[in-house]
């Protein structure tokens, strides 16, 4: 006599040694506003059960690996068989056309140039984008081209979800992801903001104007005691200084980019210095504001 015993299928995923935790481990999962607008965005389009299956893969480790290429993410992310599954996600490229329109409303407003080339993502920016008729954020379904080698029909698998999750990480560290998801890079963004700034300034000088050479004036000398240059020509008793934490996290590091003879990745090796050189400038403000606030009571 024979037994047949079904196959035990796992139902807990295999650990991952050194994958991909989300930094937030409770919570929203995306500290900048344009990252939880992501996951909002994909909350309102997918089953919302689904991807808090892959919320949990994102925060136990479970994606070894995400790249970006040309427009596309590829990830591995380990399940529950041996061999981890290739993940595959491409946002909709906007058209060109597209891209003109918006461009055309960003250069009307000159703080829109000024915060992108500071490396900030302005706070409006969705406003702009749907002012063009066109969406910066995925607004269905159909703009998003996923595949995955796993054998879930669903999408998204929960594979899939958790590398959504962490890209809302990733635009946290570099918000400018969702440009070149789009089809343009920040480059190709500032180089159209620059020329249509420069053609509205051209235009409002008019053609007659013609620009006289600037008068040449003979430098002020140094002081002959040089301890004199360091001295303050008026006190700073009525100067005040109000330290707080930037809109966007680490804009410097990303305005700089990505130094070629840097081995490491300079927004994650040098980020807990920025953020704590901020807790503890505004830890020293609060607490010299509460002594003079003590002092006049």
């Amino acid at each position: 006599m024979s037994w047949w015993y079904p196959r035990y299928t796992p139902t807990k995923p295999i650990p991952v040694k050194g994958g991909i935790k989300a930094r937030s481990q409770r919570g929203a999962i995306g500290q900048s506003w344009w990252a939880q607008r992501w996951i909002a965005a994909l909350q309102r389009i997918m089953d919302p059960k689904r991807l808090n299956r892959g919320r949990n893969y994102a925060r136990q480790g479970q994606v070894m690996d995400i790249q970006e290429r040309d427009g596309e993410i590829t990830a591995k992310v380990q399940g529950t068989r041996p061999t981890p599954y290739r993940v595959s996600i491409r946002v909709k490229p906007l058209k060109d056309t597209d891209w003109e329109r918006v461009l055309d409303v960003l250069a009307d407003q000159a703080i829109f140039t000024a915060q992108l080339l500071a490396g900030e993502m302005p706070t409006e920016i969705e406003e702009a984008f749907t002012a063009a008729k066109v969406s910066l954020f995925p607004a269905s379904g159909r703009e998003l081209e996923t595949d995955c080698s796993c054998p879930d029909w669903a999408n998204p698998c929960k594979h899939i979800a958790a590398v959504y999750f962490l890209l809302g990480e990733a635009f946290d560290d570099d918000p400018f992801m969702l440009f070149r998801l789009r089809g343009r890079t920040q480059e190709q963004v500032l180089e159209g903001l620059r020329a249509r700034r420069g053609a509205a300034e051209e235009e409002e000088a008019g053609p007659d104007l013609i620009a006289l050479p600037a008068e040449e004036t003979a430098p002020t000398p140094l002081p002959e005691d040089p301890a004199i240059f360091w001295r303050l020509s008026q006190p700073l008793d009525d100067f005040q200084v109000q330290p707080k934490a930037p809109q966007v996290p680490w804009s410097l590091l990303q305005r700089l980019g990505q130094p070629a003879f840097a081995p490491l990745n300079l927004r994650s090796s040098l980020g807990t210095v920025y953020q704590e050189v901020t807790r503890r400038a505004e830890a020293l403000a609060l607490s010299e504001q509460a002594e003079v606030e003590e002092a006049l009571a």
